[in-house]
Order: C-alpha cells, then structure tokens, then sequence
C-alpha cells in the first residue's frame, strides 16, 4: 500500500482467522491519509453484514485517535435523510467534484448503492482505497448489481457514458452529459474533459487500488474476474505446518489450481463427535458440563434452530439446577443467548455485548457471527449443525484461538453426516481434526434433565 505506483497494483490477501487482516489495511490506511488537507472520500470498505461494520469502525477510529481523519458508517440503522448529512452536507444543489464530510466510510454493498444513486454530491471520484472484506461472500452477493455500480462509480467517465455533473446541450443533436473534472483527483483530470477524446488518446485509469481479504479468498483467477483487477499481488499466509508440509514443493505456474485448501490458526485444537441425531442435545449437555465450557460459541444451521435450541438450553439449564438445589448445592445456571437474523440489530448489539462482557456463558448463534467478527475471549466453539461446505467450517472454527490464543473447536456429527463431513475435510486436506467417542452411560445422568420436557 506504501508503494508508490501510478496506477497502483491492486492486492489479494488470504489469511487465516484472527491473524490481523483488518489491522493490515487499517493502520495504512490511516497512516497514508492522514496527511489529507481536505476531506474527502478517499477510503471505502465493503463488508456484509452491520455488525461487522460496526467492528471494523471501531478499530479505525482506535487507530485514528490524535488525526482529524473523519470516519462514518452506512448501514441502514439509521434513517437515509440522516445518512445523506453525514455524507454529504446538507445541500442538494449540485457542486463541481461533490462533496464529502467523511474521509473513511465503512458500509454494506446495499446502502451503498442507495447512496450512489440517491444521494446529492455522493461521489467516489477521490477515492484512493475500496477494500472488499470477506471478499468471496461478498462477490457471491448480486443485490443491485453493486459490485459493478460501484467499479463504474470509480472509473473516469468518457463521453459516452451518462455523468451527473454538467449537461452541455444544443439543438441539433442529442444532450451530452459531461462530468466536472476535480483538480484533486487525478484519475477525472487525465480524462481530458470537457474535450471529446479520440481513438489516439491513451486510456485514463482511475487511481483507486483494490484491496481484497479474506480467510478463503480463492486463488482460481476467473472467480475474481470481476472485479477487474490492475497487476493484482496475492499474499498468502500460512501457518507453520502448512508452510512444512509444502516446504521442498515445485510449482508450475502453467497449472491451473482447482481444489483449495484453507489454513486454520495454528492454536486450534479441533475434535469432532459422532452421533445419533437423537443423542446430540444431550451429547451437547455433555460436553459443556464435563469439559467445563464457558465463553463459547455454539453455531447452528438456521435463525429456527437457533431459537430452538436455545429454549432447549434453558429448560435443561433450570431441571438441572432445580436437580442440584435440592441436594444441597447452589450451583448457578449456565446462562445462553440466541444471536441471529430474528433479531433486530439494537437487540443484537445487545446480546453480543453482553457476551463480550462475560455475563452470557454461551452465545447460540447462526453463520451471522461466523463472519470477521472479533471476540477475543472466545475458548470454544461447537458446531452443534455441521456447516455443508469447508469455506463455513474455516469462518466457524476461526472465531477461537485468534491472535496466538488457544482454542478449541468441536463438531457434532450425525452418523448420516459423517460421510460428507470426512469427504470435505480430505478434500480440503484438512487433517487436524480428531475424532472422539462417547460411552452411552455417559449420557444417562443428562436424561433425567432432558426428559423433564
């Protein structure tokens, strides 16, 4: 990002969960702007879904303390009368070259678009970072077509594509639209207007770099075709044992790769259970009562059958400890709580609050939270519904042993789940995964409690 190409080369990052790629275009990013004299919108992140936004502005505004960089957020939260102030100012009378009141604005691609194409003097025509966080989810996403509004958004306009700045008319040919040029952005300037480019001009490039990351970004160059990239770079990071086990390897780079591997963090511990489906509420009483498991997260399929096992958590919860206090003992409940799409975002931020606090014991949750979400005293997480595809499982397990933290991650596996569940993993190369057994009398003194409903 330092480097000073003109244009500059884009980049692809893959790295492991927990191993700083927020922190490595944040602390650039804030570094290089600010320098910035006039406020503008320089720095656009992209990540799918609220809360995630909300994360990642907390850590640029953590790193932003003592510049006069300003930072905002779009996510629909709030109304987009109040969105558009805090953007752009108050003013619908169109100005040359926009106008901004954020240099840095972190957003969903859906309220983005709303703001390309609804908001007065929005415009990405300074822009010199778009990073796309949690890229392969996001380029799976087509609402509003917003990954191409937005690539179109930072190209340098031509004649003969409609712009929102300048109208030229006369009466005997059609009205062209021309764009104001901004002397503060390079890429509008170099596009010559208002002269009529010809076949000899050179092409115009916008000054945006691209940066992309994720924990399983894919290397396979047709599925970021998209994004039309410029003399992308691809960093990868490994983890230790990956690095050996590749050590001594020669590449061809003729070889088109189509199986991908994705590395965990190197602290994970990860075991994997195999069960009835009628067993597994109680192998899960099991494993977090015997194995003494706070601080976890336990991942389900859907925002039904998280509702659901939370109920069922509950009631176990208050058999049990009814059980106990009649023996004489005061031991508490373990306290769960259900964070999914059935919530609203104020309910949610709620909830995960509380358990970064350490007052919920468990956060059942769906896929929402599986994504960059950084909770960094998470020990545990159980997938009590295996996720289908290894991309999911990465994102899952990776919400533990982040930072050079140690965790554990645990795998509820139906017996009809088993076959698939081994296929993903070997195709993936994945082989730290060990597998565990359960003695049914194990089982039996969790019955008394899970009858009881």
């Amino acid at each position: 990002l330092y480097q000073p190409y003109n244009p500059p080369r884009d980049v692809c990052a893959s790295a492991p969960t927990g191993s700083g790629k927020t922190l490595a275009y944040v602390i650039p990013i804030v570094e290089i702007l600010a320098k910035r004299v006039v406020t503008r919108l320089r720095a656009l992140i992209i990540v799918p879904t609220r809360d995630l936004v909300q994360q990642v502005r907390e850590t640029f505004e953590a790193c932003s303390k003592g510049t006069k960089l300003q930072i905002a957020s779009a996510t629909g939260q709030q109304s987009f009368a109040h969105e558009q102030i805090q953007l752009t100012g108050n003013t619908t009378e169109r100005l040359d070259g926009g106008s901004s009141r954020v240099d840095i604005l972190i957003c969903t691609p859906g309220r983005l678009i709303d703001h390309i194409t609804g908001t007065p003097n929005f415009t990405l025509q300074h822009l010199r970072f778009l990073v796309i966080d949690e890229a392969d989810r996001l380029l799976g996403q087509s609402f509003q077509d917003w990954l191409r509004q937005v690539l179109r958004a930072i190209q340098p306009q031509t004649a003969d594509r409609t712009s929102i700045s300048e109208t030229i008319g006369n009466e005997t040919g059609p009205t062209i639209y021309f764009p104001t040029p901004d002397a503060v952005a390079p890429a509008w300037l170099t596009s010559g207007f208002p002269r009529i480019k010809t076949d000899i001009d050179e092409p115009t490039h916008s000054s945006c770099q691209k940066l992309l990351f994720s924990a399983t970004l894919t290397r396979d160059p047709a599925k970021i075709a998209q994004l039309d990239l410029r003399n992308p770079k691809y960093y990868i990071v490994r983890t230790r044992a990956i690095e050996d086990q590749e050590d001594g390897m020669d590449i061809d780079p003729d070889v088109t790769i189509h199986d991908e591997t994705f590395d965990t963090p190197a602290t994970l511990r990860e075991w994997m259970y195999a069960c009835e489906s009628s067993q597994k509420p109680l192998l899960l009483f099991h494993l977090i009562h015997k194995s003494n498991i706070a601080n976890a997260l336990v991942f389900t399929k859907s925002a039904e059958s998280t509702s659901r096992l939370m109920r069922l958590l509950h009631y176990f919860e208050a058999a049990r400890v009814a059980n106990v206090s009649s023996q004489g003992s005061q031991r508490k409940p373990l306290k769960a709580e259900a964070f999914s799409s059935d919530l609203t975002p104020s309910q949610r931020r709620a909830v995960l609050d509380s358990f970064k606090s350490q007052q919920v014991d468990l956060l059942i949750c769906s896929d929402l939270v599986s994504r960059g979400m950084d909770i960094s005293h998470v020990s545990h997480v159980i997938n009590y519904d295996v996720p289908v595809d290894i991309r999911k499982y990465v994102h899952r397990v990776g919400r533990t042993a982040r930072a050079g933290r140690e965790g554990d991650a645990w795998s509820l596996v139906e017996e009809q789940e088993m076959h698939h569940f081994k296929a993903m993993m070997k195709e993936a190369n994945h082989k730290k995964i060990k597998k565990l057994k359960v003695k049914s009398e194990d089982l039996k003194e969790f019955e008394q409690y899970y009858q009881v409903r």
